[in-house]
């Protein structure tokens, strides 16, 4: 009998021990995840180095931060369009895209094609700079 239980014992520490192994396996993995994409979101680099390619795009009315981040993904813009979506989200441009056609280039990063997306923030920024200057 007492042989049984010390088995058992034994038995249910390592099963234990084992589920503790495990969550922390998955915690570290989900916080490494987190780490990558959040550190991407500000420093993720543009699809291609030097003058890229010029892509005209067609954001059509009505189009939301997600449909436009899978419209630059389908034209090789950008990697991601969940990214994307965070990266507005935390930009300046936040909610100030606008839908039409617009020229970007493959060397451009998320923000710079979320400033050309932005054409009224362009405007204020260059006007604020004309009546500030004289």
């Amino acid at each position: 009998m007492k042989i049984s239980t010390f088995i058992s014992g034994i038995l249910n520490f390592i099963i234990r021990a084992a589920i503790v192994v495990v969550v922390i396996y998955g915690i570290r993995q989900i916080c490494i995840m987190a780490y990558d994409y959040g550190y991407r979101i500000y420093s993720e680099p543009p699809m291609s180095e030097g003058d890229g390619i010029d892509i005209v795009v067609n954001i059509p009315m009505g189009s939301s931060v997600r449909d436009t981040g899978e419209i630059l993904k389908e034209y090789g813009l950008i990697r991601d369009d969940k990214l994307f979506y965070l990266q507005e989200l935390l930009s300046d441009y936040h909610g100030k895209t606008e839908p039409g056609m617009y020229t970007l280039n493959t060397s451009m990063t998320a923000e710079e094609m979320l400033a050309v997306m932005s054409p009224s923030i362009s405007e204020e920024a260059t006007e604020g700079a004309v009546s500030g200057g004289t």
